[in-house]
């Protein structure tokens, strides 16, 4: 399809621009209604006025509205929705009432034996070998692998949304990553890639659209109802993109640009473990939390998610074969990130005479990272 292969993604992704901003204030609306607002405190929320938590509903609006207008190419169309849909009611209920952990985790775990169960399932591993890449088939492995995919992309999201910003930005970057991937293995008109090429450029368009809401300092929260709708689609579109193409090591195109997450994930289920609490207690441990410690204000903590997310996602294209241009965007990428944190280090963290850190615009949160607490 040539350069100009990303362009059936750019009508997806305005109307779903659009229609997240026009809904926004609806759930905002709504959020105050039933009660669904997080409120300022030291230890959790670091806002300085009480916000409401159901942004999501406006994010899969937005997404949802996109698939039904432009999502003809989309073979899975109605899967695809049907398990947005979901999961984003599934989380509503969360958002209202609170649910214990052991409640959200078997909604989670649901979600993806939903998404197997619809046929969007990973089937093969793609493995590097001397004389090209050889398949593995996963025959009755497909089902679980794919829902434990879908749960760690859905809890790798929702522990990322922690600091205004963060998570649909990263998550829009990602996005572009999986577009880009697809442009780059479309074969012909009815290759599965164009669907996810329209899909990619919906959800990179509500992602857009919440930013204007959502960056520091952020007037609405996406809450679990838009974490978890957020993983489900990122997980669904991968399934559906690049793991259906024989191509080495294709799967790991988005693993490699959620690393950042994935790898927060992943320690702060080792510390809670070593310091004997359960790995689903909250704590103020999160890379995002630490950025604040030091001193960095909200919106340089998501510029500094943002720059190290685009450098993954070029080094995942470039592992998946697109060779043109990628090595410059990364090296400005580096460099950009560099002078971020130089920045930000040369300015000494501002501690008032509790002993608290002072973030300018926000209430003032402990100098020391604590156990106690975690962000939305």
């Amino acid at each position: 399809m040539g350069s100009a292969g990303w362009l059936p993604a750019l009508p997806p992704f305005l109307l779903a621009s659009v229609v997240t901003m026009i809904l926004i204030p609806a759930t905002m609306l709504l959020a105050r209604r039933v009660g669904a607002v997080a409120e300022p405190d030291a230890d959790r929320h670091l806002h300085r006025q009480s916000t409401p938590r159901l942004g999501g509903l406006a994010l899969f609006g937005g997404f949802t509205v996109a698939l039904l207008v432009f999502g003809g190419p989309v073979s899975d169309r109605w899967q695809v929705v049907g398990v947005t849909a979901a999961i984003t009611v599934a989380m509503l209920i969360d958002d209202i009432l609170d649910l214990p952990w052991n409640a959200k985790l078997a909604i989670e775990l649901g979600a993806g034996v939903l998404v197997a169960a619809l046929g969007i399932t990973i089937n093969f591993f793609a493995v590097p070998g001397g004389h090209g890449p050889s398949l593995v088939e996963l025959g009755w492995l497909a089902a679980p692998i794919t829902a434990i995919f879908v749960l760690g992309m859905e809890v790798s999201i929702n522990l990322l949304d922690g600091s205004d910003g963060v998570a649909a930005g990263v998550v829009g970057i990602v996005a572009t990553v999986l577009l880009l991937a697809a442009v780059n293995r479309i074969q012909g008109p009815a290759d599965v890639q164009n669907g996810v090429i329209i899909l990619s450029g919906a959800l990179m368009g509500c992602c857009t659209g919440f930013l204007f809401f959502n960056l520091p300092p952020a007037r609405v929260f996406m809450g679990d109802t838009g974490s978890h709708f957020l993983g489900v689609a990122l997980a669904v579109i991968s399934v559906l993109g690049v793991a259906k193409i024989a191509v080495a090591l294709a799967l790991f195109v988005p693993l490699i640009a959620l690393g950042l997450p994935i790898g927060d994930t992943a320690f702060a289920i080792v510390r809670r473990r070593r310091a004997g609490r359960s790995a689903t207690d909250p704590d103020a441990g999160h890379l995002h939390h630490r950025m604040l410690a030091t001193g960095m204000s909200p919106m340089e903590t998501a510029l500094t998610f943002y720059l190290m997310t685009a450098i993954l996602g070029c080094v995942a294209l470039f592992v998946f074969g697109h060779r043109r241009i990628l090595d410059v965007a990364l090296a400005l990428l580096v460099v950009a990130l560099v002078g971020l944190l130089w920045r930000s280090r040369r300015r000494r963290p501002e501690v008032d005479s509790d002993g608290f850190l002072v973030v300018r615009g926000r209430p003032s949160a402990p100098a020391r990272v604590r156990r106690g607490g975690e962000a939305d």
